[in-house]
């Protein structure tokens, strides 16, 4: 999952992003609400997380502006205020959660998994497709009652094709979810991960199956298929 960061103290900002970054999301990091819009132009991101107090333009107008050009992602709002009105504020306009500072990191992360799963309209931290079973609070995987091991790169695929399961995941989406501006993947990059994880998934009857022009999409082996092993 890809991150926007909006915090202007650089030790926070760099705190948050190494924590956030270490729990397996792509985090990319602006100081300023002009600069957040100008990388909502052109780039896709899961959520964003914004400092309410950002110089120039604060957070609060800048996740009004994200709401009024009909941007969904959910918008979890950090600040040091602690006045009712600020938090009845930024939830009025669009907000989706609200974390005082200072947090702690795995509040932050159990958060933002909350969002995300309500995003993509899960109700757990367990994801399940036949088989597979991902538990994104404990990141943990196991394939038919057994661990599965998995890459870093590996992890943030697997979890967005289960997210949209059994709908197709774009490709393009997935390449925005595994780099940010400081990393630099091809998207025939995402075929060696793709690759990696049928050669995990398809012995118990999960499919990775390729969309021509599209992405990927999970899908459940016929009984006939996965006994030949297909």
């Amino acid at each position: 999952m890809r991150l926007l960061l909006v915090e202007d103290d650089v030790m926070v900002a760099s705190g948050i992003k190494l924590g956030l970054t270490n729990a397996g999301y792509t985090v990319d990091w602006v100081g300023s609400a002009e600069r957040a819009e100008q990388a909502l132009e052109g780039e896709s991101f899961d959520l964003a997380i914004v400092d309410i107090g950002l110089p120039g333009v604060d957070g609060l107008e800048l996740t009004r502006r994200l709401r009024t050009r009909g941007l969904t992602m959910p918008v979890l709002i950090l600040t040091a205020r602690d006045a009712l009105h600020d938090r009845v504020q930024g939830l009025d306009l669009g907000a989706d959660d609200y974390m005082l500072k200072p947090f702690e990191l795995p509040e932050l992360l159990a958060r933002l998994r909350a969002l995300l799963r309500r995003s993509q309209a899960a109700t757990s931290a367990v994801l399940a497709f036949g088989p597979l079973e991902m538990d994104t609070a404990l990141r943990r995987v196991q394939l038919g009652g057994k661990p599965m091991e998995l890459g870093p790169r590996e992890w943030t695929v697997l979890e967005y094709l289960l997210m949209q399961a059994p709908k197709p995941a774009a490709k393009d989406k997935l390449l925005a979810a595994l780099t940010g501006w400081d990393k630099e993947i091809t998207p025939n990059a995402i075929e060696v991960y793709v690759s990696r994880l049928r050669a995990k998934l398809e012995p118990a009857g999960v499919l990775l199956r390729s969309i021509r022009g599209f992405g990927y999409r999970l899908e459940l082996a016929a009984p006939a298929d996965h006994g030949a092993g297909l």
